[in-house]
């Protein structure tokens, strides 16, 4: 049975996505230390009305979320995220195979993520995924994944 569902996120997710958001990124904190994290200073309000943004819910609660941009032969995943007491159920997963399932609707065949050099298992998870890095600096890891 599937435990979550994934939805288009509206303005009265707002404050539900910030809270998911805040907590699924504040495991990094100690990671990364003094470093800031664009998710954690984001207006979701102003996200949700501007770019393609999906939300994922279990059991009534937003426990994960889905940002995404359109180029013209690109689609990029600009903020995706777990909460914490969701992880380890296949959400990740599911909202990658969804974003790649958006780019198809577009028919754009690659799509591009950034992550934090530091967040290896993040950078673990999409390898395994079938992303590949394209660039790297000290700071960040882009990589990219081609779609049929």
């Amino acid at each position: 049975m599937k435990e979550f569902t994934i939805r288009q996120a509206t303005l009265a997710d707002a404050d539900a996505l910030q809270e998911c958001m805040m907590a699924a990124y504040s495991v990094y904190l100690e990671t990364l230390k003094e470093i800031s994290l664009p998710p954690l200073e984001v207006d979701y309000a102003s996200e949700i009305l501007n770019y393609p943004t999906w939300v994922a819910q279990r059991e009534g609660k937003i426990v994960g979320g889905l940002i995404m941009t359109f180029e013209e032969s690109c689609a990029v995943v600009s903020n995706i995220a777990v909460h914490p007491a969701a992880q380890g159920i296949g959400l990740g997963r599911a909202l990658l195979v969804f974003a790649e399932q958006q780019a198809r609707t577009k028919e754009i065949t690659r799509m591009r993520l950034a992550t934090h050099v530091l967040l290896t298992g993040n950078v673990s998870l999409y390898q395994h995924l079938g992303w590949n890095v394209v660039d790297q600096d000290s700071v960040r890891i882009t990589m990219e994944k081609q779609i049929s």
